[in-house]
């Protein structure tokens, strides 16, 4: 099988999630979060002999093809189909606790050039966006049901599109007459909708508005608010939790969070007297982000908005 996907920040993610303590290479338990074709979990398997990962992913298509890229590692290798918030929230105190979590925030390539469920206007496919098709509104029921303003908030948050009003509106006009069924049908009526000069930029005018009914359409800032708090408090302490992003916002979540994990005192601001016992929860591995190499940028184009941080948990506190 030919895998499409080529992991960012492979080497980087490698050296910040190197595991600690004597014993790794006999017993060390990792949750590739975000699975996807397996690549980091192929990397991670070669690299650490003893290492076992169980593999998370919300699309039953693609963790087949993870599935058979990594066979040859047997029963060092398990999968788990499921949203990352479902499973970290459901983690029973019972069950092992990680030394290593991983989450890889970007979509597959596999999604945008070989799932059909139109995560890319490069090809005419219905609109569907969904990583988990069993459940949830489609890219279609959004863009067709949605009021004008949710529409625009949508397009304008998610995918800090400046023309996000005046496309809103040119879907509203358009799905008056016929619903949008189709990439081509949506990419068509943005194209159209935008000013003249914005048409012939650096990326095609409908590249924002898709990424922004992507992230809606599987609640992927919500979700990542969600499980980080979950991820970590089922981490074992001295483990590490990296996280890479592709989206200002997401990273921006990511940053807040680590940054608090790292804090002396976690008390609210008005508060007068600290109760929370004055000890950080993690250390923070990155005190700015590990961005890719001009080579890496070079090679795989995908890599050039990534960001990964990483911190080391402390202690059992949550």
């Amino acid at each position: 099988m030919e895998f499409v996907h080529t992991p960012v920040l492979l080497k980087e993610t490698l050296d910040l999630l190197s595991p600690v303590g004597e014993s790794y290479e006999d017993n060390c338990f990792m949750i590739d979060a975000t699975t996807g074709e397996g690549g980091h979990s192929e990397a991670f398997l070669n690299h650490y002999s003893g290492l076992h990962i169980l593999g998370l992913d919300a699309d039953q298509k693609i963790q087949m093809r993870a599935k058979e890229r990594l066979a040859p590692f047997a029963d060092r290798m398990n999968f788990h189909l499921g949203w990352f918030n479902d499973f970290f929230a459901n983690y029973s105190e019972k069950d092992r606790q990680p030394d290593l979590i991983l989450f890889d925030l970007g979509i597959s390539v596999f999604h945008y050039e070989c799932s059909g469920r139109g995560f890319s206007f490069r090809h005419d496919e219905p609109l569907d966006m969904r990583l988990d098709v069993s459940a949830g509104p489609s890219a279609a029921d959004i863009i067709n049901t949605l009021r004008e303003e949710e529409l625009a908030n949508i397009i304008f948050n998610y995918g800090d599109e400046r023309y996000s009003r005046r496309i809103a509106h040119a879907i509203v006009e358009r799905r008056t007459h016929s619903k949008l069924v189709t990439t081509k049908e949506l990419a068509d009526i943005i194209y159209n909708a935008v000013p003249g000069p914005y048409r012939h930029g650096r990326i095609h005018p409908a590249t924002k508005s898709f990424q922004a009914i992507r992230i809606a359409v599987n609640g992927e800032l919500d979700r990542l608010e969600l499980v980080l708090k979950d991820a970590f408090r089922v981490l074992k302490p001295g483990g590490k939790l990296g996280v890479i992003t592709f989206h200002s916002l997401e990273d921006r979540i990511v940053k807040n969070y680590f940054r608090d994990l790292g804090k002396k005192c976690i008390c609210p601001p008005e508060q007068a007297i600290c109760t929370c016992g004055g000890k950080p929860r993690a250390k923070v591995l990155t005190r700015k982000p590990i961005g890719p190499t001009e080579d890496e940028i070079h090679f795989n184009p995908p890599s050039r908005s990534a960001k990964l941080r990483g911190v080391l948990k402390l202690g059992d506190k949550i």
